[in-house]
């Protein structure tokens, strides 16, 4: 199976593409992120956003996606743009008929790191040693969108359990 993690963002958006079945061995297929230039007007950074996801999904055809829920946000600013381009991130998997999955970043850093409290250096080195990269993956939205691919996958793994497994 294929997962998409997506670190959503109007800036700045990560993305993340693991493979694997269960929690052992995932592969790591793919990370990177989508930019929209800030001087363009919001309607068509949201556009551009939307379109460049659509290409994504079309070349790597994932079978989940999981998005950042969004917790709070101390500039309100930030966190309007953010929270429109997470409205075009769902509305653009839907349209392509990709099961969602949305995830704290509490949810998040308990299934990565087993501490609710982690910060981004320890994430992302989990990521690594999870994912056998030779480097932290970079930049860091990427990175967060691999712990989110990650997440699903774990999710999903332990979903697909006999309930007298699970835990």
């Amino acid at each position: 199976m294929r997962f998409l993690g997506i670190d959503p963002g109007l800036t700045r958006t990560g993305i993340g593409l693991i493979e694997g079945t269960t929690s052992q061995n995932p592969i790591a297929i793919e990370w990177l992120t989508i930019e929209t230039a800030p001087t363009l007007p919001t309607p068509l950074r949201l556009k551009e956003l939307s379109e460049d996801l659509a290409k994504l999904v079309e070349e790597y055809k994932p079978d989940i996606a999981i998005v950042e829920r969004l917790f709070f946000a101390t500039n309100s600013r930030s966190a309007m743009d953010t929270a429109e381009g997470r409205g075009v991130i769902l509305l653009t998997l839907a349209t392509h008929g990709i099961e969602i999955i949305e995830a704290t970043p509490l949810q998040l850093k308990m299934s990565i790191t087993g501490d609710g409290n982690a910060d981004k250096k320890q994430m992302q080195a989990m990521v690594q040693r999870i994912l056998k990269l030779n480097t932290v993956p970079t930049p860091a939205d990427a990175a967060d969108a691999l712990a989110l691919a990650l997440y699903g996958l774990y999710t999903s793994a332990s979903s697909m359990m006999p309930s007298s497994t699970r835990r």
